[in-house]
């Protein structure tokens, strides 16, 4: 639990002065429960746990109602923005024309604000209106349950849930595992860590230990994969968030080449996963041979459903 207070800290400290000092003082059975922090310019500062949300006051205790809730700023989000960049809003555009920025420790920051768009292709984003810091945590044990599923490797494994279910923080656990041999046969793992989130910076800052991974970090997944094929000699490769016909073009790579893939995808159940295109192309490739349904933002890093992919419910 000690982790997750933390976990909390470490990000409210990348917000500015009086946010930071304000969020500081929620009680610390609180600030364990905390999965989002949202900020929006001249509106109540707002905390989500599960599927819950809450608001925080000016003195750190919690309210049901927005009614009686701090409020940010236009200057205090200018403030945390420009502190979030490390005061260099221009070194970051390229995270934030897709929306978010990624902070050391993993935690991810989703931003909106105002597109310059040319020809169809988003330039820059300006004029922050609100972000929403998702709390990142190393959860130890948090795929203990999962991995009889997983070990001895036999095949793919793709990981599908909801936002909030706990899909990064089961990836860092299963990485975490498979390259120290935790309770299981060391086996060499490559991360494709495209946006910095699952290995948090990589450094010793970062809070986040994947053990004795090699870590490809701000690599396009297609690039990753190629260069962890040419260079490492993966038996794993872990990688978050595919879905892109892209993404199954370099899972297939992966798994032509011999290693086995753990990924997670973006579906709240079985029936979404199936009903989208984006999914069946990633199970077309061959390279998933089981697939984990994650239970909800209610219980995090839980499962309510494995299956094979030659099950029918599942058959490609």
């Amino acid at each position: 639990m000690k982790e997750q207070t933390e976990s909390f800290d470490s990000a409210v400290k990348m917000l500015c002065g009086e946010i930071a000092a304000m969020l500081l003082k929620i009680p610390d059975s609180k600030k364990q429960m905390v999965q989002e922090i949202r900020l929006r310019s001249g509106k109540p500062i707002a905390l989500t746990s599960g599927t819950e949300t809450l608001f925080v006051c000016n003195d750190g205790s919690i309210v049901y109602s927005a009614e009686r809730a701090a409020i940010c700023s236009k200057k205090d989000m200018y403030d945390t923005f420009r502190q979030m960049c490390g005061y260099s809003v221009y070194s970051k555009q390229n995270e934030i024309r897709n929306g978010y920025i990624t902070l050391i420790g993993g935690h991810r920051v989703g931003v909106c604000g105002t597109a310059d768009v040319r020809e169809g292709i988003i330039h820059s984003v300006t004029d922050i209106t609100s972000m929403n810091i998702r709390i990142s945590r190393q959860i130890r044990n948090a795929a203990q349950k999962l991995m009889p599923y997983i070990t001895p490797m036999r095949c793919g494994i793709l990981i599908a849930g909801a936002p909030s279910t706990g899909k990064t923080t089961m990836l860092r656990d299963i990485a975490y595992r498979l390259s120290v041999g935790k309770e299981c046969k060391v086996m060499r793992t490559c991360v494709i860590d495209e946006r910095g989130e699952l290995s948090g910076g990589c450094n010793e800052d970062s809070g986040i230990d994947l053990g004795l991974c090699d870590v490809l970090r701000n690599y396009p997944k297609g690039e990753g994969v190629q260069q962890a094929i040419r260079a490492l000699s993966p038996q794993v490769i872990i990688c978050d968030e595919v879905g892109t016909e892209e993404d199954a073009l370099a899972v297939a790579q992966g798994a032509n080449a011999g290693a086995y893939i753990i990924a997670t995808v973006h579906a709240s159940g079985k029936d979404e996963l199936l009903r989208r295109k984006q999914t069946r192309l990633l199970l077309d490739t061959g390279a998933f041979g089981r697939i984990v349904i994650l239970d909800s933002a209610d219980k995090p890093c839980s499962f309510s459903d494995i299956a094979e992919v030659s099950d029918r419910r599942y058959a490609v």
